[in-house]
């Protein structure tokens, strides 16, 4: 939307009038980002550089200036405006402020420092308060980078156990049915993008922009040809075998893979009459392999049932681990997808004797929009201010909550070299930089100076981010 372009307006209310409440003789402040617990004990970092390509980029004007100003008089808040026309005046219209993050794809445990920002220019000492609606903003790609990851680890878990090759099936088991579900335009390629950090399916198209305009990822993700219900139900329930064949015929090449929602009806019927008699020879000559999607009824069982059904009527082998693969045809599971359907859902097939092969899945409200900042506790939190020259520490702890009690001082987040496991420390008062840290034997820094006065630092590509994110591991 075009009316919402104005960085000045891409704010809380209250945040307008937060430069007049800083004490007497505050020159700097400094601000991190975390996620104090949630769902999972580990979170994907992902989607910063999005945000500040297409936020900070943009230098501001005194036409914001304006827009800012007459809104917020009229709204009934204080406005900076010559803090804002010196930004444009002096900084080019670019913001003053300095971000260090770890690099993107990097798997960090809670409670840990994701993201710091700090001012840059003793006259803008509240930039960074003023941005923190926008750049906490990063809770949404994380928390859905992260539900993803966590789906791939309990996915792949079981492709170890039952597939001759896991990392082959791997990247194309989890597709992003997402986009109509969520919010906005926005929000799908969002989060569309932070699902791709992790698999390579995908249905999401905006969520291919994202990664191409902004991380430099010309296809970051690929679906198939697919059948909706009223593409089948349009032929009739008398003419369902006809909708079938019409896939085969539009489809249905040697190497190709096409896939038929079949439950408009009866699943089941659907399975043992039409694809495993009347179409069976079909769909062994077309060379493709043809995935049956139910989309309703309880996931665990429709699977299972879908399965034993293909099973009878095309057979299959048995791989290297002992478990059945099936020929020709395989299911793919939409409806009721969530990382608890995904492991119950395998945990019952291979129960069954069947590989993780024969199913693959769509999740697309639970992957992009069952989710909120709360899902994995995500905060942004002044840490410390310099007041009269010296830097004194800026926390809260709540009494009535002692999960909310926030992080002093300065900080940065250090990695073990050797065994990975990360640690946030302080930066004493004395220190100049963030670089100045003093690192216990074995650490290193794991934050990068991602922008600092309007430019990108540390310009990422979606396939460094996805090498991250894949090396590790639960």
């Amino acid at each position: 939307m075009q009316c919402l372009n104005n960085l000045l307006l891409n704010t809380d209310s209250y945040k307008a009038s937060h430069w007049l409440q800083y004490p007497p003789g505050t020159d700097a402040t400094f601000f991190y980002v975390e996620s104090r617990g949630g769902t999972y004990d580990r979170t994907v970092f992902f989607g910063l550089q999005a945000i500040l390509k297409e936020y900070l980029a943009k230098p501001i004007t005194h036409a914001d200036v304006d827009e800012a100003r007459d809104l917020f008089a009229a709204h009934g808040e204080p406005f900076n405006e010559a803090g804002w026309r010196y930004i444009v005046d002096h900084h080019r219209g670019l913001l003053p402020i300095r971000i260090r993050a770890v690099p993107e794809g990097t798997v960090v445990p809670t409670h840990n420092a994701l993201m710091t920002i700090e001012s840059t220019d003793p006259q803008a000492y509240w930039a960074p308060s003023y941005l923190e609606t926008m750049l906490l903003r990063i809770w949404y790609p994380v928390t859905v980078a992260t539900i993803s990851w966590h789906a791939k680890q309990t996915i792949r878990q079981f492709l170890e156990r039952t597939s001759d090759d896991p990392e082959g099936q791997l990247p194309f088991k989890l597709h992003d049915f997402g986009s109509r579900g969520v919010s906005s335009v926005e929000s799908a390629a969002i989060g569309g993008a932070a699902h791709l950090v992790n698999f390579l399916g995908t249905d999401t198209v905006s969520g291919l922009q994202l990664a191409k305009a902004y991380y430099h990822e010309p296809m970051a993700g690929y679906s198939i040809p697919a059948a909706e219900h009223s593409t089948i139900t349009s032929w009739g329930r008398e003419n369902e075998v006809q909708a079938y064949r019409n896939m085969l015929t539009q489809f249905a090449k040697p190497g190709s893979i096409v896939a038929v929602v079949s439950d408009s009806y009866d699943i089941y019927h659907a399975i043992k009459e039409h694809w495993g008699k009347t179409l069976r020879q079909e769909v062994i000559d077309s060379g493709a392999t043809v995935v049956i999607r139910p989309d309703s009824g309880d996931p665990v069982a429709v699977v299972h049932q879908c399965l034993e059904l293909l099973d009878e009527a095309f057979g299959h082998t048995v791989n290297g681990k002992g478990y059945k693969v099936l020929n020709y045809v395989r299911v793919i599971q939409g409806d009721g997808i969530n990382p608890t359907s995904i492991r119950a859902i395998l945990e019952r097939i291979t129960s069954a004797g069947y590989a993780t092969d024969n199913v693959a899945f769509g999740m697309g409200g639970a992957l992009l929009q069952r989710l909120d900042r709360d899902t994995q506790k995500f905060a942004l939190k002044c840490s410390a201010a310099r007041v009269n020259g010296e830097w004194i520490d800026v926390y809260k702890d709540p009494v009535t909550d002692k999960g909310k009690q926030s992080k002093r001082g300065r900080m940065t987040l250090l990695q073990h070299r050797e065994y990975g496991n990360f640690r946030t420390v302080p930066v004493s008062v004395e220190a100049e930089s963030l670089a100045e840290v003093e690192k216990p034997l074995g650490f290193d820094d794991a934050m990068v100076t991602i922008w600092e006065d309007g430019r990108i630092v540390h310009d990422d590509t979606f396939a460094d981010i996805r090498a991250r994110a894949d090396a590790a591991r639960l």
